[in-house]
């Protein structure tokens, strides 16, 4: 039985490590090194369809934007010639990633919470397809679940077109949130994602206006499953993926992006979702005690990587944990109350 104790004093330092990672337009580096030195150094992220469409060149450039005052990235994608990736001909992908060869702190893993933020903007004359018009995915690598991304925001042709977030819990996907997408052409706009991976996770989703931070859409759950079975980790997309099921009420289009950032919490502090109080959990990495701040009252389960439950608690009285008898690796910390769940990751060194 691990024991509960408070420590008088800690023998490491605090370790504050939040894994921030950017991705910006500069104008003057290749598109495509610039976009795979930071999402995967030395490998490919970049899905276009250039192959199918080598006269046009590069599907995704760099132009200088006069709302911004900086460069920004361009999505091209063209109704007649484009294909996704010359695999398939029924739909188009102009869209970049993370994924097994990028670095371990951009992808997703259980226990988690990571934020996305990006800015994007639509064209005054931006068509969607009645089927899907993907512009941004959370999807699974790995496991019997992966082919069905966890969350999309997906434009849609309707009466009015509409910005549609969808959420498939397994195999099934269903439209959750939904607005006009008038509003969203011809302005940057700036959303910002958060999620906490897990079998009970968290989730939110908002996006403003750049210029006066007016919200356009919004979206959160504090209750809902954000992990795939057996899944390796989760990984973002961006781009344009859209169906070609109705090409005729399709155009040429472009969408701007910037400022990619995926902001992981690998270290301290980690703010909750929804009433930002924070916690510390330090030091992380530890040799099998260490200190939490913000948890009195709280209930703690600790499990392993794998899902092996190691350790729990109700409504901790202390804030200072010894459980020496811990193996090395990494744990899930899983602090809870009535209303906010906590999810953390640590890593027990030897």
């Amino acid at each position: 039985m691990y024991r509960l104790i408070l420590l008088t004093a800690l023998n490491c330092m605090v370790i504050n490590a939040i894994s921030q990672v950017t991705l910006s337009a500069d104008g003057t580096t290749d598109t495509y090194q610039l976009i795979n030195s930071v999402l995967a150094p030395n490998y490919n992220v970049i899905e276009v369809p250039d192959c199918g469409h080598i006269a046009f060149g590069p599907h995704i450039d760099q132009v200088y934007d006069d709302d911004l005052k900086k460069y920004v990235f361009r999505f091209h994608i063209h109704t007649a010639y484009d294909s996704d990736r010359c695999i398939n001909y029924d739909r188009q992908r102009c869209e970049i990633k993370t994924y097994d060869q990028s670095p371990d702190h951009l992808k997703g893993t259980l226990g988690e919470t990571v934020t996305y933020k990006w800015l994007f903007k639509l064209e005054d004359a931006f068509a969607a397809s009645s089927s899907f018009t993907h512009l941004h995915q959370l999807k699974a690598v790995g496991g019997s679940e992966e082919s069905m991304p966890l969350i999309t925001l997906t434009a849609r042709k309707g009466t009015p077109d509409q910005l549609e977030l969808r959420y498939a819990e397994a195999l099934s996907q269903t439209s959750i949130y939904k607005t006009s997408l008038e509003p969203f052409k011809g302005a940057w706009v700036e959303a910002t994602e958060v999620i906490t991976y897990d079998e009970d996770g968290a989730y939110s989703i908002i996006i403003k206006t750049l210029n006066n931070e007016e919200i356009l859409f919004e979206y959160s759950s504090k209750a809902i499953r954000t992990w795939k079975t057996d899944a390796s980790f989760i990984r973002p997309k961006w781009g344009i993926y859209r169906s070609l099921n109705d090409s005729d009420n399709l155009r040429d289009e472009i969408i701007h992006f910037a400022d990619f950032r995926i902001i992981e919490s690998g270290g301290t502090p980690v703010t909750n979702l929804y009433n930002h109080e924070e916690i510390i959990i330090y030091p992380n990495p530890c040799k099998g005690h260490f200190t939490l701040s913000n948890t009195l009252g709280k209930d703690i389960l600790i499990s392993s990587s794998n899902g092996e439950i190691i350790y729990t608690k109700n409504k901790l009285t202390q804030n200072t944990l010894e459980l020496n008898k811990l193996p090395p690796g990494v744990y899930i910390i899983k602090l809870s109350t009535h209303k906010d769940i906590y999810s953390r990751k640590i890593i027990v060194n030897p």
